[in-house]
C-alpha cells in the first residue's frame, strides 16, 4: 500500500501542481506512477463539474463560468502540456530536418508559431464551451481529461520514442511496464464505458468524443513518427491538448446538431 500511495504521489508530483508529500523518488516509486496518471484528469473533470453547477446555484455570465472553467486544467497543471503543445508548434512550424526539430523542442525561448498556435488553441477552446450546454456533453468533456491522459500514459509506454534518454523514453523503460500498459487499458475501457453508459440514449456525444480522440492518437502516432521519429514527453504534452479539444469540438458539434 505504501508504494502505492508513493506511486500516486510522484504521478501528482511530476503532472500537476496539486501538493504532495515531499520524499525521495526512488527507481520502486517511478515503477507504476503512470497508472496515476489519469486520476489527474479525474481532478480537472470532478473541479470542471463541479464549477459549472455551482454556476447553476448564483448568477454567473456565461463569460465568466467559461473562461474559468479553461483555466482549471491551467491551474492543476501549471501549463505542463501546453508547454509541450506550444513547443510541439514552434518545431513543426519550422519546417527543419528532424535533428533540428527535435534542438527546437529543448529550446527554452518561445516562437512566434507557438504563441499564435496557443492563441488559436483557447479560441476554439472559448468559442466551443459555449456549445456544452446538457449534462451530457458536460459529462463528456470532463471525461476527455481522463481518456487523454489514459492513451497518453499508452503512447508513453508503446510509442516509439525520438530520443534515447528523453523524458518518455525513460518513462517507457519502467520494470512494470506491462502491467503499467494492462492498468491503462482496463482503465481506458472503463472510462470509455462509463461515457458510453451516460450518454447513450440521449445523445451521440460520447462516441462522436471517443471517435475524435481516437483519431487524435492515430495522427499523433503518424505525425510523430514523420517529424521526430518518435514521441518525446513535449509532444506526449502536445498529445493531450489536442485530443481534449478534438473532444471539445465533436462533443459541441453534437449539440449543435442535436444528436
Amino acid at each position: 500500500m505504501k508504494s502505492i500511495l508513493k506511486a500516486c504521489a510522484v504521478a501528482f508530483s511530476m503532472y500537476s501542481k496539486i501538493p504532495m508529500p515531499r520524499f525521495v523518488w526512488g527507481s520502486q516509486d517511478m515503477k507504476y506512477h503512470l497508472c496515476f496518471f489519469p486520476l489527474i484528469g479525474s481532478v480537472i473533470g470532478s473541479i470542471v463539474f463541479l464549477w459549472n453547477h455551482v454556476c447553476t446555484l448564483i448568477p454567473v455570465s456565461d463569460i465568466l463560468k467559461t473562461f474559468l472553467a479553461i483555466a482549471v486544467p491551467l491551474i492543476v497543471t501549471g501549463g505542463f502540456h501546453v508547454d509541450g503543445f506550444m513547443d510541439t508548434m514552434d518545431a513543426i512550424h519550422s519546417y527543419q530536418d528532424r535533428e533540428k526539430k527535435l534542438e527546437i523542442l529543448k529550446d527554452p525561448h518561445i516562437g512566434a508559431f507557438s504563441v499564435i498556435c496557443a492563441i488559436i488553441f483557447f479560441l476554439f477552446a472559448i468559442g466551443f464551451s459555449f456549445e456544452i450546454k446538457t449534462f451530457e456533453t458536460l459529462f463528456t468533456v470532463c471525461a476527455s481529461f481522463v481518456i487523454s491522459r489514459e492513451l497518453s500514459g499508452l503512447s508513453v509506454l508503446l510509442f516509439p520514442k525520438a530520443k534515447k534518454d528523453g523524458m518518455a523514453s525513460v518513462e517507457s523503460k519502467t520494470d512494470g511496464k506491462k502491467t503499467v500498459v494492462v492498468v491503462l487499458i482496463i482503465e481506458l475501457f472503463a472510462s470509455c464505458t462509463t461515457l458510453l453508459c451516460l450518454t447513450l440514449g440521449k445523445s451521440l456525444c460520447g462516441i462522436f468524443s471517443i471517435a475524435a480522440m481516437g483519431l487524435s492518437f492515430v495522427y499523433y502516432y503518424f505525425m510523430s513518427r514523420k517529424n521526430f521519429g518518435g514521441i518525446t514527453g513535449d509532444l506526449a504534452g502536445f498529445f493531450i491538448c489536442i485530443s481534449e479539444l478534438t473532444a471539445l469540438i465533436a462533443t459541441a458539434v453534437s449539440c449543435i446538431f442535436g444528436v
